[in-house]
């Protein structure tokens, strides 16, 4: 047998076992769940063979006819099966039909030099009808603002971004409307990733839970919810559980930096993991102490869980781009006409209320200035510190004051590390 009939055989059975994939799956959902299906194991094979053959032919043939009309008749044969058998019951879906004809055209596709595709794709098909329940229940959990939250999400990734020019549009070569709406779209998937997260581990059964899934998308959020539930309870253990949910919402914001920075500039990274470590750190051991202090009563508080907005709306997502080209510029203008320690100042005021933007501007900033590295990471860390800071006092205005006070204790070990690190370096 010659080299090339030999791959042709190859071929004819590759898409013999893509149709026995297939088929394997549907033949054990006939038997458990619907007996009156039309097609099991032998059927998907025949298929996916059908679409072989018709193909082949016409490859030899020169006439793309053949397998065109295969996959018509094919289409029509598992159509009328399907009108048969419902013809006395109410419609059911025709998810086995269509993966009849799918099965058909991979086997066609098999022929005409995609075999790598078509395995891919089998596969895959394969898995979606096999995690039927799994798939349904994911689908369940999903609400409108969830699907608002996506398309929008969507139409400023794949619509609006190609539109926008790539390249500095002002005097000082500071603003590129394409970067900018990148990094708007890096923080709105961060913020989607984290509130899809909460929506769908249902309501906060406890500091902990809260505290991590809750600052996956805004850790003020979560100081900020625990600081209301600390109001209305004076005890001492309550505040031990609150604390931890704090902090571990802290500790989150900090690894999450240092993810976004290593996406936007790698090299970076290596410069921001001794401070952030340090820090990281000493909040995983405190938040470690006040659930081990306040573990006989370790509950979800008052609020069990952090109250989030949509977390991509148009209105934020501008206000965002706007706040971010903002201080761009004003990093630039530093960077022209201030010394190097303007860059620290401008960090510390931007840290008041984000630490996204900042970071992200400082990453952008080292990547333009090869000797900016240690410079940027100190902008970022004392912007880190600035707003740590801030969500203490936070605590403090609307908290209670055993909450304040336990939090007050982490914030100047966080400030005295971050500080230390920063002199050191």
């Amino acid at each position: 047998m010659s080299e090339f009939d030999f791959a042709i055989v190859q071929n004819f059975l590759i898409a013999l076992m893509l149709g026995a994939l297939v088929g394997i799956e549907r033949e054990k959902h006939r038997r458990d769940e619907q007996p009156t299906s039309f097609a099991g194991l032998r059927t998907f094979i025949l298929l996916a063979q059908a679409g072989a053959v018709s193909a082949w032919l016409s490859l030899n043939l020169q006439s793309h006819w053949v397998f065109i009309i295969t996959i018509f008749v094919v289409a029509v044969a598992v159509m009328t099966a399907y009108v048969l058998e419902n013809k006395n019951t109410a419609a059911a879906g025709i998810t086995t039909e269509v993966s009849a004809i799918t099965v058909s055209l991979l086997g066609g596709a098999v022929m005409y030099g995609y075999a790598e595709l078509a395995v891919m794709l089998a596969i895959l098909t394969s898995a979606v009808l096999t995690f039927k329940q799994p798939l349904h229940g994911m689908v369940s959990k999903i609400g409108t603002d969830d699907l608002y939250a996506g398309v929008k999400l969507l139409i400023a990734s794949f619509i609006v971004l190609p539109l926008l020019p790539n390249h500095p549009i002002d005097p000082w070569q500071a603003l590129n409307p394409y970067k900018l709406w990148l990094l708007v779209i890096l923080i709105s998937s961060i913020s989607l990733l984290g509130y899809v997260a909460v929506r769908w581990l249902g309501s906060a059964r406890g500091s902990v839970l809260m505290g991590i899934s809750g600052g996956l998308a805004s850790s003020t959020a979560v100081t900020l919810s625990f600081a209301r539930s600390s109001k209305l309870e004076g005890d001492p253990l309550a505040a031990n559980t609150q604390a931890c949910g704090v902090l571990l919402a802290w500790l989150v914001m900090f690894i999450r930096v240092l993810v976004m920075v290593s996406i936007v500039f790698d090299p970076l990274l290596t410069y921001l993991l001794v401070p952030f470590s340090t820090m990281a750190a000493a909040v995983a051991i405190l938040a470690a102490f006040h659930y081990w202090r306040g573990r006989e009563r370790f509950q979800a508080p008052q609020q069990s869980a952090v109250k989030m907005a949509n977390p991509f709306s148009l209105l934020a997502a501008i206000k965002f781009g706007a706040a971010f080209a903002g201080i761009l510029l004003l990093v630039k203008l530093t960077e022209q006409y201030a010394v190097d320690e303007g860059l620290y100042l401008l960090a510390a005021i931007a840290g008041l209320t984000d630490v996204d933007a900042i970071s992200l501007s400082m990453a952008e900033y080292a990547k333009r200035t090869p000797d900016g590295l240690a410079l940027a990471a100190g902008a970022i860390t004392i912007a880190a510190l600035s707003n740590t800071v801030v969500k203490w006092a936070l605590v403090f205005v609307l908290g209670g004051r055993a909450l304040a006070n336990k939090l007050a204790v982490a914030t100047v070990i966080i400030l005295a590390l971050g500080l230390l690190v920063l002199l050191i370096g």
